[in-house]
């Protein structure tokens, strides 16, 4: 089972760690690809505090998608984001993830599949379904 969604703002962040929380289960918060470059590691790492600030207790993971910039997820660690995922390479990714690792952050590498909310109207909703399924919904 996937728990991993990729959230587009501070409803989506705040909708999937609330559903994970109510279904007692950990969820990978992925941000949309490349949004390292768009978002930035401050806004990112902000707007996963807050949402974590109205659901304490939630168990969660989170990744900022650097797409294929290196730079920007060493930027990103140095920022304290404790997730980031790259896609140049096992090579790269191995190099990077000692250096996270260095910081007790990670380089996500799952290649499973991934709730996008964007556009999603009922984001919560969407979560619940995603969760409660075993292979996810299509």
């Amino acid at each position: 089972m996937s728990n991993a969604i990729i959230i587009h703002n501070q409803e989506h962040a705040e909708a999937a760690l609330g559903v994970a929380h109510e279904m007692g289960v950990q969820v990978t918060l992925i941000s949309p690809p490349a949004a390292a470059a768009y978002i930035g590691a401050t806004v990112f790492r902000d707007m996963i505090a807050n949402a974590a600030e109205h659901h304490p207790e939630a168990r969660y993971q989170a990744v900022l998608d650097c797409g294929d910039e290196p730079g920007l997820a060493l930027g990103a660690l140095r920022h304290g984001i404790k997730g980031v995922r790259i896609n140049n390479g096992p090579e790269l990714s191995e190099k990077l993830a000692d250096i996270a690792g260095q910081r007790g952050a990670f380089v996500y590498t799952d290649e499973g599949d991934e709730l996008d909310l964007y556009g999603m109207s009922e984001p919560a909703a969407a979560c619940r379904a995603w969760l409660s399924e075993p292979e996810g919904i299509a």
